[in-house]
């Protein structure tokens, strides 16, 4: 049986210690989040009681929160499962100016609320940027984000059908985030599970 030397085995280790538990699938995707496991491919920051439960990762209770990728992406696709409730404000927000303050002015937020008071902005929407008519709904079942930002080119796909198709640069560069909220006067907010994210660099 050959053994590898040294310096390979140390080089094997550092490049496990880098990536994680993130995985390489086919097509150069790499996947973030695969059933109950990921966590460990984001840093946590707000309130918000993250946890691995039922195939998915899971929230559903605190004042608000979000998991933000350890790496920073600029051009790249990103495909997301996931389960919202009728209540749920989520979204994923991408190419965040700064990773500690995660909002719709540092970040483009491709919106998951139902709910939103302003449906124009609500489920399907890039809030601020690109609104929707009439909203399409997440609320109560497995659903399909397929996200695309080249450029100025931001696209948005649910469940197969594209809601955002527009040309924007103000944010060009920083990692995603994913989200549990509360609604309108921090009512409480449905759960938001994540079953499977991954994403290819452009």
């Amino acid at each position: 049986m050959r053994r590898l030397s040294a310096t390979a085995t140390g080089l094997l280790v550092a490049g496990l210690a880098v990536f994680g538990c993130a995985s390489m699938s086919g097509g150069g995707w790499t996947t973030l989040v695969d059933g109950s496991k990921g966590l460990e491919n984001f840093n946590p920051i707000g309130e918000a009681n993250w946890r691995a439960e039922g195939g998915a990762i899971v929230a559903d209770k605190g004042k608000g929160g979000y998991l933000v990728s350890k790496s920073s992406y600029k051009d790249f696709q990103i495909k997301a499962e996931f389960w919202a409730d009728t209540t749920t404000n989520s979204g994923i927000f991408i190419r965040c100016t700064d990773p500690a303050k995660i909002g719709a002015v540092t970040c483009y937020e491709v919106n998951i609320y139902d709910q939103r008071p302003e449906p124009e902005y609500g489920t399907g929407a890039i809030v601020n940027f690109a609104k929707v008519a009439p909203m399409p709904k997440a609320g109560g079942k497995w659903n399909t984000y397929e996200i695309t930002a080249k450029g100025s080119q931001l696209t948005v796909v649910l469940n197969g059908v594209q809601t955002v198709n527009i040309q924007n640069g103000k944010m060009a560069q920083g990692p995603f985030a994913l989200q549990f909220g509360n609604g309108p006067k921090d009512a409480p907010g449905g759960a938001i599970k994540w079953r499977k994210v991954q994403i290819k660099t452009l």
